[in-house]
């Protein structure tokens, strides 16, 4: 072998053995960062925190991370089935070592999660739960025979959208008539601004409009979900009190009550609508498209017109306003769900999961609209985005959905009434029946 050759063969084992040596070292140096890193973290303070809305994932992370990096804990997000959700977390509370220590619930299902056990009264770190943070509405949301079972963290109601591009033409028509003779003359006075303060203007406005090309109708809604007819029946009908949990204060069959019903009826003649085919996406792309100039719309609505203005789809100036009454003597009021942050009794690190809980609804809620779409039930957020601050007015006066277990089927029975309703049934029969049957559950027949 020639000596270079030799010398080549030499540097290339030497090589070849620092390599080895360098990775066997490397390893080692490895697996004691690790097993450093694994001592560390097992003498951290960890929390498991369940949810069920994807939507929510890049949120509840980036919470997570800073609120973890803060205090020197770690918050775990999981994200899980929707199905039998509370049924889920009772079973990992029972048979897990990772229990869940907090969670994401609608606070309809906060009685079934205290009476389970799966929640309790709040810590309330901070002291956020109060007035000066939220509405009305988000606080009664997470009450429970006057305990605050759960922290207040976004919402879900109905307002009115309206085309501004047609309202700014229809008031351009009235300004052109001529002044209308004494004979048949309405009673009807139009809105100043032309925005309906009650269904009285919506239809004034549908029997003095000349619709433009394309227009299909005036006002068409997803007449088939209670979420979007509740508001009808919503100033009047009591189901649970305040706070939605007294099986002692429940006014279904009230005479406020079938008049709002009956308006609600008469509706059908002005907005004739099938309440099998009608969907409130379908409603909401006919929308954009110009087709209609009103509807009853949730908080979503806000980035899906954001959206459509983006990609040149929706070519109109819009609104969006509180809801209308049901006439000029009848009042309306939303239904409102409200996500909450629940406590679970079986976590062995409350009040940490407390702490987080605070954070989240807290200081979290600026970046909530822009992560998630949703709207932070807390006040002060959202101050630019104007029609936000119009839902929030709405939800402030809206109607919490009840948390009573004997009523689960309410909503159901109601949306099957509504329907009945707007297809020409008797109002009067269906309420009372309504009621009977919701005394009979409460009563535990």
């Amino acid at each position: 072998m020639h000596f270079k050759k030799r010398i080549r063969a030499v540097i290339i084992v030497v090589l070849l053995t620092a390599m080895v040596i360098y990775g066997a070292t490397r390893q080692m140096a490895v697996r004691d960062t690790q097993a450093g890193f694994n001592a560390r973290n097992r003498d951290k303070e960890t929390i498991y925190f369940w949810y069920t809305d994807e939507s929510m994932t890049s949120f509840i992370n980036s919470a997570a991370v800073n609120f973890g990096e803060r205090e020197g804990v770690r918050v775990i997000p999981v994200l899980t089935s929707e199905g039998e959700y509370l049924e889920a977390v009772n079973r990992a509370s029972l048979h897990s070592e990772q229990v869940p220590d907090l969670y994401l619930i609608g606070n309809d299902s906060l009685e079934k999660a205290f009476l389970a056990g799966l929640a309790g009264e709040i810590m309330d770190a901070g002291a956020v739960c109060n007035s000066d943070n939220f509405p009305q509405a988000a606080l009664t949301a997470v009450s429970y025979h006057g305990k605050n079972i759960a922290y207040p963290l976004y919402y879900e109601t109905t307002a009115l959208l309206y085309n501004q591009t047609y309202l700014d033409e229809w008031a351009a028509q009235q300004e052109e008539k001529e002044e209308p003779s004494d004979e048949g003359e309405s009673d009807w006075v139009p809105p100043e601004d032309g925005i309906p303060a009650s269904v009285d203007d919506i239809l004034g406005i549908a029997d003095s409009f000349d619709l433009p090309e394309g227009v299909d109708g005036v006002m068409k809604w997803d007449v088939s979900d209670i979420l979007y007819n509740y508001w009808v029946v919503g100033a009047y009908m009591v189901m649970g009190g305040p706070a939605g949990d007294d099986e002692g204060m429940i006014d279904i069959n009230n005479p406020q009550t079938v008049e709002c019903l009956e308006v609600y009826k008469a509706l059908n003649q002005f907005f004739s609508m099938e309440t099998d085919t009608v969907t409130y996406t379908s409603v909401i792309q006919e929308f954009i498209d110009g087709k209609i100039m009103f509807t009853v719309a949730t908080t979503d609505v806000i980035r899906r017109l954001e959206e459509a203005k983006a990609d040149g789809s929706f070519g109109y100036e819009y609104g969006i306003t509180t809801m209308p009454g049901v006439s000029g003597e009848l009042d309306s009021a939303s239904l409102s769900v409200t996500g909450a942050v629940a406590i679970n009794d079986y976590s062995g690190h409350r009040e940490l999961a407390n702490r987080f809980a605070a954070y989240l609804v807290d200081e979290c809620a600026e970046d909530l609209y822009e992560r998630t779409g949703k709207l932070a039930a807390r006040r002060n957020t959202d101050i630019d985005n104007g029609p936000a601050q119009i839902f929030k007015i709405e939800y402030e006066d809206s109607v919490p959905m009840s948390k009573l277990m004997e009523t689960g089927n309410f909503w159901l029975q109601m949306e099957v009434l509504f329907s009945k309703v707007w297809n020409g049934a008797d109002v009067e029969p269906l309420l009372a029946e309504l009621a009977e049957q919701i005394a009979g559950q409460t009563a535990g027949e």
